[in-house]
């Protein structure tokens, strides 16, 4: 899986380069406006590509997440924390009143906090770098896997949430050990908050979803960048009565 995600984006960085050359990419560019799947073909070249998914102004998750989120942000004052750094992390500080984010990969990390100061019109903005531990832990809930197979848990990454102040009126689950992630973000949900939780589709994730006592709002179809369908989910309390 690894080495065909590594093959479809060195295939894309070839075709990206020859659509510039022969203005292909300007003629999607001008197109973007005009609708959805317009955007979506324009935003193909962008795969792992901050500053062209920055440009697109649009975080990973569905149209349709990024839709109902971006009237959420709009509608009042919005503390957002998410796991998982990037062209999200863009998108969010240009709409929220203040993010925090939660990062694993130390390279990644580097780039980001690189990237954040350069861009004008953000809210205050912080990148936090909570890498994994090789150390043994008896739960499996914040375990994972290295490239190479060896175990290493995210504990630290996942529980960096429950030593911020205060509660969060949108919290996104998009990065590692997303189960453990969404166990602590939970309690520190604003009672009308929002959970995002991407790719909430993959088996590993659905019974943390099922048994969480959220309301879930599944959100299925076209992904920036992506070429296919995807799911992202909008997890909700309960109203209460």
């Amino acid at each position: 899986m690894r080495l065909l995600k590594s093959i479809y984006v060195s295939l894309l960085r070839i075709l990206a380069a020859l659509a510039q050359v022969t203005g292909l990419a300007g003629f999607l560019v001008r197109r973007r406006d005009k609708g959805r799947g317009w955007h979506w073909m324009s935003s193909l070249f962008a795969i792992y590509d901050i500053d062209a998914m920055g440009s697109l102004d649009v975080p990973w998750w569905t149209y349709d997440a990024i839709e109902q989120v971006d009237a959420f942000l709009a509608s009042r004052p919005v503390r957002v924390l998410e796991y998982g750094s990037g062209a999200s992390t863009v998108w969010l500080a240009r709409r929220a009143a203040s993010v925090i984010s939660v990062e694993h990969d130390a390279p990644w990390y580097k780039a980001v906090t690189a990237k954040l100061p350069m861009i004008e019109g953000l809210c205050p903005t912080e990148v936090k770098l909570f890498e994994a531990s090789s150390d043994a832990i008896a739960d499996a809930l914040y375990l994972s896997e290295k490239a190479n197979g060896s175990q290493v848990n995210f504990a630290a990454y996942a529980s960096a949430i429950d030593y911020e102040e205060g509660l969060f009126d949108l919290i996104v689950v998009d990065g590692r050990a997303r189960p453990a992630c969404l166990k602590h973000a939970i309690p520190k949900l604003a009672p009308d908050g929002i959970i995002v939780f991407d790719n909430s589709h993959r088996a590993r994730y659905r019974q943390s979803i099922n048994d969480c006592g959220l309301s879930e709002t599944r959100l299925r179809g076209l992904v920036p960048t992506l070429p296919y369908p995807d799911q992202t989910s909008l997890l909700r309390a309960e109203p209460a009565g």
